[in-house]
């Protein structure tokens, strides 16, 4: 599903974001990339996204070879892929509906597709209530919730999170991980990137940790594995 094989990523003025890293993310499969801030979480899903291109190695996801991808391609990659935020990325003079609406509007689909699906992927959140709403007269965790249904309103086969809860309290973190664990579920390969390592810990998922732009393989939280 997601495959990268001795991947470097160096930025303008030679910083090495990742550094010779391999893994392989099995398809339908929920794990957690971990590390301290500036260790290349960001990196790794914005490789992903096909955001950026790796400098050195290959990235292979579903198949395709992402270094190779032409522009003209991108854009229908992309709709196999969602992508939550950790300051959600709202459009604030735009309702709940229309912000979750915007990736199917994109996509040319049919009002009556859109209405159906956008309302099954608040209802999904909790937030079908709140659909004419404005994001600021939510709380952070509903506007978070926002983010997640607008990430799966095209249901992707590929669900990302880069600190989905980084601005949230432990109570609202653990139902935002609860919310990621059901799409998961249902088959959607999920990444989250999160330095929450407390919370990651109770969770019966993958961990993959980062140091320094380099892949360490014997994290203590390793131990915690699929189905474990």
């Amino acid at each position: 599903m997601i495959v990268l094989e001795q991947v470097t990523k160096r930025y303008d003025g030679g910083h090495e974001a990742l550094r010779g890293v391999s893994l392989h993310i099995e398809k339908g499969e929920m794990v957690f990339i971990t590390g301290h801030s500036g260790a290349g979480k960001s990196t790794l899903l914005r490789l992903i996204t096909r955001i950026d291109v790796a400098t050195n190695g290959q990235v292979r996801v579903n198949g395709q070879m992402l270094n190779r991808m032409r522009k003209g391609q991108i854009p229908f990659y992309r709709r196999e892929i969602g992508m939550v935020f950790q300051n959600h990325q709202l459009l604030m003079d735009r309702t709940v509906f229309e912000n979750v609406a915007m990736p199917l509007r994109v996509a040319g689909c049919t009002t009556q597709d859109i209405q159906r699906r956008v309302r099954a992927a608040l209802d999904k959140v909790g937030l079908l209530k709140r659909e004419k709403y404005y994001p600021m007269m939510l709380s952070g965790g509903e506007q978070q919730r926002v983010g997640i249904a607008r990430a799966v309103v095209n249901k992707p086969t590929i669900l990302l999170a880069d600190e989905p809860t980084g601005n949230l309290d432990p109570l609202l973190s653990r139902d935002v991980m609860n919310l990621f664990a059901e799409f998961n579920r249902v088959g959607t390969t999920v990444v989250i990137a999160s330095h929450d390592l407390g919370l990651i810990a109770r969770m019966p998922y993958r961990v993959i940790t980062l140091r320094e732009g380099q892949l360490v393989k014997s994290s203590a939280l390793e131990s915690v594995r699929h189905g474990a």
